[in-house]
């Protein structure tokens, strides 16, 4: 098992939402702003399908590296895919779902990184 700081863990989700064609990957950190977690990580797809494949490269590729998530929530339909490892909160977005919804701007006083290959 590899023990990886919430920022690293939060890099590597978006690496891998990158390996399949996930886009528009950002690193929220909200540590200094919420209890909540430390770090958001959003990714868009462009299908529920696309989705569900962005998810389970992130959820398969941490647990090759020993780390499990404690939540996961929305695999069935594909349009918001949430999964929950306590300090890093990754979502995973059909995209006008992610423009609906908007949680870069709800959070927009969290500092931000964008992840790209």
């Amino acid at each position: 098992m590899k023990k990886l700081s919430p920022l690293a863990l939060a890099r590597k989700a978006g690496q891998l939402a990158l390996s399949k064609k996930g886009f528009d990957v950002k690193i929220l950190k909200l540590k200094s702003l919420s209890s909540v977690c430390d770090y958001f990580v959003i990714a868009s797809g462009e299908a529920d399908v696309q989705v569900k494949a962005i998810a389970e490269a992130i959820d398969k590729g941490l647990r090759d590296i020993g780390i499990k998530p404690y939540h996961c929530e929305g695999e069935k339909e594909g349009r918001w895919i949430l999964l929950d490892y306590i300090d890093v909160v990754i979502h995973v977005f059909y995209e006008p779902t992610r423009q609906f919804y908007a949680l870069e701007k709800l959070w927009g006083d969290a500092p931000m990184e964008e992840i790209s290959d």
